[in-house]
């Protein structure tokens, strides 16, 4: 079982919190996951930037940009992941054509290779295809690595199945249709998409709009297995800067808390 697997097993309901490495320095990001795993985060997402983020919303579109501004690359990536002391996996959330370019004429393997010597446990790549993803899921398999897929409240039928045979780790549920970011309500979506995923061997997580307790708690209640959140973390960074910790802290246990609270009533898997 995958490290990412065991820590969705460990607990009632996971939180997985995402912040941009190297936002508003690379030096704060340590200090940063230090934070969420002290909330309660069971794994931890590190978005590692790309200057075109087509799935991302302003808020995290400018946490790439301040990064970018700080320095931050994929090798400076690389070692802060290597230099971070805490007890949880790390997901890398990136775009594939750094992937790529970062192996140059050899394909995908080198940043594989380099992300699983590093630390990292898996990978998420949300703008690669589940039909082009074979070389990119033999070199997460050959290395020890879960990659993750989104799906989409778009995504069914063969497309659907593909996903579902290939994910490891979690499948990331996205909440609703568009860009990541911060949103009032729970979207009527989630109900249907997680109905959709029953059947699915790994843990299902939802994403894109948590930003509160009574979010997280509705969605596991609903059959999650745990919440993805982002904005709201990259919220309070971009507010607070290097002065981040305690509020993140302090939000990862709301978090933590409200999707715990959600177990209750949630219902079997068939």
């Amino acid at each position: 079982m995958s490290s990412i697997r065991a820590a969705f097993e460990d607990t009632d309901a996971a939180l997985v919190p995402y912040i941009t490495a190297g936002d508003p320095t690379p030096d704060a990001t340590a200090a940063q996951v230090r934070a969420l795993a002290a909330g309660g985060a069971d794994v931890v997402e590190l978005g590692l930037p790309f200057s075109e983020p087509i799935a991302d919303g302003p808020t995290i579109q400018n946490a790439i940009q301040r990064a970018l501004d700080a320095g931050m690359t994929p090798d400076r990536f690389l070692d802060l992941v290597r230099g971070l002391d805490v007890d949880v996996p790390l997901v890398c959330m990136t775009y594939f054509n750094l992937i790529y370019q970062y192996g140059q004429e050899r394909g995908v393997e080198p940043f594989v290779e380099a992300a699983a010597e590093a630390g990292l446990s898996g990978l998420i790549v949300p703008d690669l295809p589940v039909e082009e993803s074979d070389a990119l899921k033999a070199a997460c398999d050959a290395h020890g690595l879960d990659l993750v897929f989104i799906v989409a409240p778009t995504t069914r039928g063969d497309r659907l199945d593909r996903v579902l045979e290939r994910v490891s780790g979690f499948v990331y549920v996205q909440a609703r249709l568009g860009t990541t970011g911060a949103r009032a309500d729970v979207s009527d979506q989630t109900h249907d998409s997680l109905a959709r995923l029953a059947e699915a061997d790994v843990p299902r997580a939802v994403g894109f709009g948590v930003s509160n307790g009574e979010h997280a708690r509705e969605i596991v209640a609903a059959g999650a297995e745990g919440v993805v959140a982002g904005s709201v973390f990259v919220d309070i960074i971009a507010e607070r800067g290097t002065d981040a910790a305690d509020e993140l802290e302090a939000t990862a246990r709301e978090l933590k808390e409200g999707a715990v609270a959600g177990v209750a009533p949630r219902p079997e898997r068939t």
